[in-house]
């Protein structure tokens, strides 16, 4: 019992220290807060701060964990007769459909992308988050077909199905930033997301159909 509560703090903890550090980056821009204001803000001391963020870029995009495996999760759990692409576009899709915060489809993701695109350490880490999607990707297939180390398809499967991915997240980002409302971004991106479909060859659409 103790050592639940233990890391229930914890949790808490880490969550304030992010939360803290996020308003002060939406307020002044990524780059003009240092970690020890952060720190003093949330009443910790700055070596806290390093215990829960290895990295400064890490108070900012503290939830990218969940992002670098959603791909991976997707396919797992696709159905039977259902391929890894043709799982990733329906949860998309849903995502979409649903105006989901998960994929920016919330009021205040403009200001998000704003102190983004303002600094060039984010823009450079979520670029490596991107490399580890698809990584994370690639062996997920790899492992669900039984491909051996040689073959290079599950890589570029992982390539074309991340396409779909990236490219309907910077939609929807650039989007918001221009003044879209969650509801009329989520009606323009499913039209994107059907064109995207149909770029699509029927290797991709086909490879890693689930047994039924």
């Amino acid at each position: 019992m103790a050592e639940g509560l233990r890391e229930r703090k914890k949790r808490q903890t880490r969550q304030y220290i992010s939360d803290v550090a996020t308003g002060l980056f939406l307020a002044r821009g990524f780059d003009e807060v240092t970690v020890a204001e952060i720190a003093d803000a949330a009443n910790v001391s700055v070596n806290t701060v390093y215990n829960y963020f290895p990295a400064k870029e890490d108070l900012f995009l503290d939830r990218s964990a969940g992002v670098v495996d959603r791909m991976s999760r997707w396919v797992r759990g696709r159905g039977a007769g259902e391929s890894a692409a043709t799982a990733v576009l329906r949860e998309l899709r849903e995502e979409i459909e649903s105006v989901s915060p998960r994929v920016g489809l919330m009021d205040g993701y403009s200001d998000f992308m704003r102190v983004v695109h303002a600094a060039p350490a984010l823009r450079s880490r979520l670029w490596a988050i991107q490399q580890e999607v698809h990584d994370n990707l690639t062996e997920t297939l790899r492992e669900e077909t039984g491909a051996p180390a040689d073959d290079p398809l599950p890589d570029l499967i992982a390539g074309q199905i991340g396409w779909v991915h990236q490219t309907v997240m910077v939609g929807i980002g650039r989007r918001m930033l221009a003044g879209g409302s969650p509801a009329e971004v989520s009606r323009e991106m499913l039209d994107v997301l059907d064109e995207m479909e149909e770029l699509l060859s029927d290797k991709v659409l086909n490879y890693a159909v689930r047994d039924a």
